[in-house]
């Protein structure tokens, strides 16, 4: 860093500039161009680019259920204030659609042009049904005969049938039939059934879309008809909830109301086969109340989300190399014995889930001196054997208590499920605060001791308690007996399941109390500390990074002259590099086989240093309307591990998207001689053979 640059008072009072937010939906769609990306990078093992063409279809269409939907519900509104990017929500849905379109239309690009003919030069093959043959045909019209024509129902319009309604996300076929004793043409819908194979197998990996297999016996839905003309169709809805709980008694019937009400959303996207016609094309429109903005023409088949069953194909040779994650506990210690001894720092999915977070749970339900469980659940899997460990508890007498957040979006029908699951088997189960969303991700076990003193052990993480998503998503724990943590943590369920308004944690930091005050109250640290003439630094590792208040402090600390870095996964509305206010800014990205997940907050340089990990991602809705919790991280082995990684995610050498001051993300990943650049995810899988955190 320059002496220049270094001048704490230069430019600190300055006013900040209004154009200081990049736009948050473009940086968005950014973020799905970067997956994107990925599914063209043709260093990447070809089914593993199949799957990030479906992770980029599954990503866009919730963007359009959620963030696309909530602009067009502020125009409904009446809410036409301009963003902090400073665009009215007119101009930037216009924007976005572009951007959206041009998007989609590079998916499709790579699908047809690269994808699909790499995939036939391994034996893999997608087809539509005029290129099957005759024994393939003859297989597939006994299928549809036996396992699909049961299910299907289509469904015509005419003076005494109204236009249906079209499901969010469902694939329909539009169907012109013609009743040749009249000429009298009318409109028909058939939905493709979402619980058949999207693509389904006509011979050993070789595949065709079902809609292709329904479309080859439309005659057999139209008996006596002449099929005119058909086109697939996909309606996307807004799909996001909005329950207001200040005037709602009973929640979870008031969320299963509202989730009813979900499917009857407005449209905010359709989709269609560019082969479509004009004439079916505007009765679609005219119908569904679409905008000419709204509508994507593109190259069949619709839906690539179903890519992913043929990513899952059995082809190792085509996916990524198979490993086996570390245990940081070994099988035959006790886990309470070891946390009496030290804390455990677990890095999933590198460090075993099942044999660390997992089996806390479950040894503490089985163990006879557990007293009292309690736990957060945000999201978790299926066939959750965290679940199962807490009705065990439960059954075997223990108390136990579980906050479950029923409003993870999304998710919401499960949760009722497992609330309701949980509470049969005699749990204590509690939804959370009214107007808040409980999103942090904690687990306390209090234990009589041989002694007989009660003892309090914790689990705090960056991620969910969902064994599934444990092994591809990156995240963070902390498994700890430290009194003051235990502490923290009871005086936390206490605030979550009663009626309390403690805010004074030791070795938490709490939203919405105390962690916008304590992050900003750091931040301003560091600012103090270049100030006076020492050094200073600031490291944040996060999934979005749009909090206006969060972002102002950064760019003053940079103003000042600390350093700071920014890991961003997703979105980010900091315009990094600027001179006089982000100069003394980086951002990168990681993508890649896992998905970066956890949040790591780090202050000051070297010994001095404060290093928290939690929930909390820098949200406005993270910091001020959630639940969240951030964890001081002490032991000096864990902290030395998460600076390194730090220094490692930063390196000009290592496969990273770096952010400019326009908003365009730039990849990083080979040198000026073509040599290949250190990747994150390959290298913490092959240190695991070696060392684990918690080795000197």
């Amino acid at each position: 860093m320059s002496a220049e640059l270094a001048r704490p008072e230069q430019g600190v009072d300055l006013p900040l500039p209004q154009d200081r937010f990049l736009n948050r939906e473009e940086s968005w769609l950014k973020f799905n161009q970067r997956v994107l990306e990925l599914a063209e990078d043709p260093s990447l093992p070809l089914l593993e680019r199949v799957r990030f063409l479906a992770i980029f279809a599954s990503n866009l269409d919730e963007f359009f259920r959620v963030r696309v939907a909530g602009l067009k519900r502020r125009m409904a509104t009446g809410l036409l204030l301009r963003t902090k990017s400073g665009m009215k929500p007119r101009e930037e849905l216009a924007r976005i659609a572009a951007l959206a379109d041009d998007l989609a239309q590079r998916h499709s690009t790579q699908f047809h042009e690269r994808i699909l003919p790499q995939l036939a030069e391994e034996g893999i093959e997608i087809v539509r049904w005029e290129e099957l043959d005759r024994d393939e045909r003859t297989e597939l019209r006994k299928l549809f005969r036996e396992r699909i024509r049961p299910v299907l129902t289509p469904l015509a319009v005419d003076p005494s049938h109204p236009f249906p309604y079209i499901s969010g996300l469902s694939l329909n076929l539009a169907v012109l039939v013609r009743n040749p004793a009249t000429s009298h043409t009318v409109f028909a819908r058939v939905k493709v059934p979402s619980l058949l194979p999207r693509f389904v197998a006509a011979a050993k990996e070789r595949f065709v879309p079902l809609e292709d297999v329904i479309a080859a016996h439309l005659s057999q839905l139209f008996k006596g008809m002449d099929i005119v003309q058909h086109h697939v169709f996909r309606v996307t809805r807004n799909e996001d909830l909005d329950v207001d709980e200040d005037v709602t008694e009973n929640l979870m019937q008031a969320l299963e109301r509202e989730l009813l009400r979900r499917r009857f959303g407005p449209p905010v996207r359709l989709e269609v086969e560019d082969t479509i016609t004009p004439e079916v094309l505007d009765l679609l429109v005219d119908e569904l109340g679409v905008a000419p903005h709204e509508i994507y023409k593109l190259p069949g088949p619709l839906d690539l989300t179903g890519l992913h069953a043929i990513a899952d194909l059995d082809r190792g040779e085509l996916s990524y190399r198979p490993y086996v994650p570390s245990e940081t506990i070994h099988a035959d210690d006790d886990i309470f014995t070891v946390l009496r001894e030290r804390d455990v720092l677990v890095h999933h999915p590198y460090d075993s889930f099942a044999t660390s977070v997992q089996r806390f749970i479950e040894q503490a339900a089985a163990d006879p001196s557990v007293l009292a469980i309690k736990q957060t659940l945000y999201r978790t899997s299926g066939e959750s054997p965290i679940v199962d460990a807490l009705i065990d508890a439960a059954e075997a007498g223990k108390q136990v208590v579980v906050v479950v957040e029923i409003k993870a979006r999304f998710d919401e029908h499960a949760n009722i499920s497992w609330a309701r699951k949980l509470e049969r088997a005699g749990c204590h189960v509690v939804y959370g605060m009214v107007g808040l969303k409980t999103h942090c991700k904690l687990a306390l076990v209090v234990r009589q001791e041989s002694s007989g003193e009660l003892r309090s052990y914790c689990h705090i993480g960056t991620g969910n308690y969902n064994p599934k998503t444990a092994r591809l998503y990156e995240d963070f724990g902390v498994l700890t007996a430290d009194p003051l943590v235990g502490e923290d943590v009871t005086d936390l369920f206490i605030h979550l399941t009663g009626y309390s308004n403690h805010s004074a944690y030791r070795r938490l930091l709490v939203a919405p109390h105390s962690l916008r005050e304590g992050i900003l109250a750091r931040i301003q640290r560091e600012i103090n500390q270049q100030k006076a003439g020492r050094s200073a630094r600031i490291r944040i590792k996060t999934n979005s990074c749009v909090d206006e208040q969060i972002i102002d402090a950064l760019y003053r600390a940079s103003r000042a002259g600390v350093q700071v870095d920014l890991w961003v996964r997703g979105i980010c509305t900091l315009r990094p590099g600027i001179p006089d206010l982000s100069e003394n800014i980086r951002v990168r990205s990681v993508l890649g086989r896992f998905l970066e997940h956890s949040r790591i907050y780090e202050f000051g340089v070297g010994r001095r240093a404060e290093i928290w990990i939690g929930s909390a991602d820098l949200m406005r809705r993270n910091l001020d309307r959630r639940v969240e919790a951030l964890v001081k991280v002490t032991d000096q082995n864990h902290r030395d591990y998460l600076s390194d990684l730090f220094d490692l995610a930063m390196a000009d050498t290592t496969s990273t998207w770096w952010l400019d001051s326009d908003g365009e993300w730039v990849r990083h990943n080979q040198g000026p001689g073509g040599e290949r650049y250190l990747n994150v995810h390959s290298h913490l899988i092959g240190t695991r053979r070696w060392r684990t955190i918690d080795d000197d």
